[in-house]
C-alpha cells in the first residue's frame, strides 16, 4: 500500500470520525432545545392532549395565579400523569404555583386539608380553596370555575308535578346536567310549590319543565308573583297541553305555534327521526357565541315571535328552512300544510325575553319549545350541554364570563384498521431494516470502489 492509499484512508477516517462528532452534537442540541423550547403536536381526533377551547377561556379570564398542592411524593409513578394535565393548562397561559407535599411526610397538612387519596390536588384561589380528587381536565377546569365564582347562584327546578327531575335516572331526567351545574359552582334545589307557600327569595333562577300533572290555581299565581317581583326563569317546553301553566304564558305574552317540528335538515347527520329539529346558524348573542357544533332538539315546538308589551323579546334559536311546525301525524311521508297553519322555516324555537327593574337590574326570561336537549339521554348530542351552560350564565349573571363544559373528550385510545396495522407492523419488521440495510450497502460498494 502506498503513501497516497494510506493518507486516503486516513481521510475517509477523519471524515467518518468527525460525521459520527457532527451527529452526535446535533443530538445533544436537539435534546438541550426541546428541554427549552416546548412544542406539541396533537393528533388525536378530538384534540384530547390539548386544553379544550372551554377551558382555555377559563385561564384567560384568571387575574392571579392558582397555588396547587398535589399531596404526593415527588417521585411517585402517579406524577408522569399529573405533569402532563398540568402542562396542558401552563401552555394555555395558566400561571400554577405548584407543590408537591407527602402526605406520609406531612400528615398534619394532610389532615387539615381533608385529604384522603394519593395525588388528590388542593387548588387556591383569592383565599378560595377547591379539592380535586379525579385525574383529568373535566375536574379540574370544573374545580377553577368554582373558584372563579365569587358567588354560586342558587338555581330551583320545580318539581312535583311529573316534571323533569333533577335526580333522576331516567332518559328524560336531567340528573347529568344537574351534576355538571354543580360541578360549575351552582347550587341546586328542587321546590315542591304544592308545600311550600311562597318562592325563596334567594332564588336566582327557577327553572320549569313541562308538567304531567295540571299545577293548582294557587301554584301558576306563586309563579306570576315571582314574575311580577323580578325573578328570572327558565321554562322548558314540550308539545303538549300546558297543564295549568296558562297564566305564566299570559303574563309573558308568548304563543306556541300548534303541532311539533319537524325538521329535514337532520339526514345530513344521519338522523332518521324528522321531529329532530336542528340548529346551526347561531346570532352573535351570548347564549350562542363561539358554539360550533350543531344543536339539537328531540321532539320541540316553535313559537309566534312575540310577547308582552314590557319585555324585549330575542330569538336566538332558529331552525333552518326545510323545516316546519307539523300538525298532523308524523309517519310516511309528510309535507307542509299551509291550510293546517303549518309555517316554514327558519322557525323561533326559543325566545329570550328581557326587562329593567325598577332597582335597574335586568330581568331576563328564557323559554325553549323543548326539554328532552338537556336530558340524560340527549345531553352529550351535539352543543347541547355548551348550550345549556350559556342559558345558565345567561339567566344568573348575564354580565360575568361564560363558564366551560366539562365533558370529556370522545376517544381515549388509538384505534387502527386492519390495513394501517399491516402497513406499520410490515414497515417495522421488514420495510426499514431492508432499506437501511441497502443503504449502508451502497455506501460500503461506493468507498471500496473510491
Amino acid at each position: 500500500m502506498d503513501r497516497q492509499q494510506r493518507l486516503d484512508q486516513l481521510e475517509l477516517r477523519i471524515a467518518d470520525g468527525l460525521f459520527y462528532l457532527l451527529l452526535a452534537a446535533a443530538v445533544l442540541l436537539a435534546g438541550w432545545l426541546g428541554a427549552r423550547q416546548e412544542r406539541y403536536w396533537d393528533w388525536t381526533r378530538s384534540a384530547r392532549n390539548t386544553l379544550r377551547a372551554e377551558s382555555a377561556q377559563l385561564v384567560a379570564t384568571l387575574d392571579a395565579p392558582i397555588r396547587i398542592t398535589v399531596f404526593l411524593d415527588r417521585g411517585h409513578p402517579l406524577t408522569k400523569r399529573i405533569e402532563p394535565l398540568l402542562a396542558r393548562y401552563r401552555n394555555a397561559g395558566a400561571k400554577l404555583e405548584v407543590s408537591y407535599l407527602d402526605p406520609q411526610l406531612f400528615p398534619e397538612q394532610a389532615r387539615a386539608a381533608e385529604i384522603s387519596l394519593l395525588g388528590q390536588m388542593l387548588l387556591e384561589y383569592r383565599n378560595r380553596r377547591e379539592s380535586v380528587t379525579e385525574l383529568s381536565e373535566s375536574a379540574l377546569t370544573g374545580a377553577i370555575a368554582r373558584l372563579a365564582r365569587e358567588r354560586r347562584p342558587w338555581i330551583l327546578f320545580i318539581e312535583g308535578h311529573g316534571e323533569r327531575s333533577l335526580s333522576g335516572e331516567a332518559g328524560t331526567d336531567l340528573r347529568r346536567f344537574g351534576q355538571t351545574l354543580q360541578e360549575q359552582g351552582y347550587r341546586l334545589q328542587p321546590l315542591d310549590l304544592a308545600r311550600q307557600e311562597g318562592i325563596p327569595a334567594k332564588t336566582e333562577l327557577l327553572v320549569v319543565s313541562a308538567t304531567a300533572i295540571a299545577l293548582f290555581p294557587g301554584e301558576a299565581q306563586r309563579l306570576t308573583d315571582y314574575l311580577a317581583t323580578g325573578g328570572n326563569l327558565l321554562w322548558l317546553m314540550d308539545p303538549g297541553d300546558l297543564n295549568g301553566l296558562e297564566p305564566v304564558a299570559d303574563a309573558l305574552g308568548i304563543a306556541p305555534l300548534p303541532g311539533v317540528l319537524v325538521d329535514a335538515n337532520v339526514q345530513r347527520l344521519a338522523i332518521d327521526d324528522p321531529t329532530v329539529a336542528m340548529v346551526e346558524d347561531y346570532p352573535n348573542h351570548a347564549l350562542t357565541r363561539a358554539l360550533t357544533q350543531p344543536s339539537l332538539f328531540p321532539g320541540s315546538i316553535a313559537y309566534v315571535p312575540i310577547a308582552g308589551a314590557d319585555w324585549t323579546l330575542e330569538t336566538p334559536l332558529q331552525t333552518l328552512e326545510n323545516s316546519w311546525n307539523e300538525t298532523g301525524p308524523v309517519r310516511g311521508e309528510i309535507s307542509r300544510n299551509d291550510d293546517r297553519g303549518e309555517q316554514p322555516g327558519p322557525l323561533p324555537l326559543s325566545l329570550a325575553l328581557n326587562r329593567m327593574r325598577s332597582e335597574g337590574q335586568m330581568q331576563r326570561v328564557l323559554v325553549v319549545g323543548d326539554g328532552d336537549f338537556l336530558s340524560n339521554a340527549h345531553l352529550g348530542n351535539g352543543a347541547n350541554l355548551s348550550l345549556g351552560l350559556r342559558m345558565m350564565q345567561w339567566l344568573t349573571a348575564p354580565e360575568g364570563s361564560i363558564m366551560p363544559t366539562t365533558a370529556a373528550p370522545g376517544d381515549h385510545r388509538l384505534q387502527l384498521g386492519r390495513n394501517a396495522i399491516l402497513i406499520l407492523g410490515g414497515g417495522s419488521l421488514a420495510v426499514f431494516p431492508i432499506l437501511f440495510l441497502t443503504i449502508g450497502m451502497i455506501i460500503r460498494r461506493r468507498r471500496m470502489r473510491d
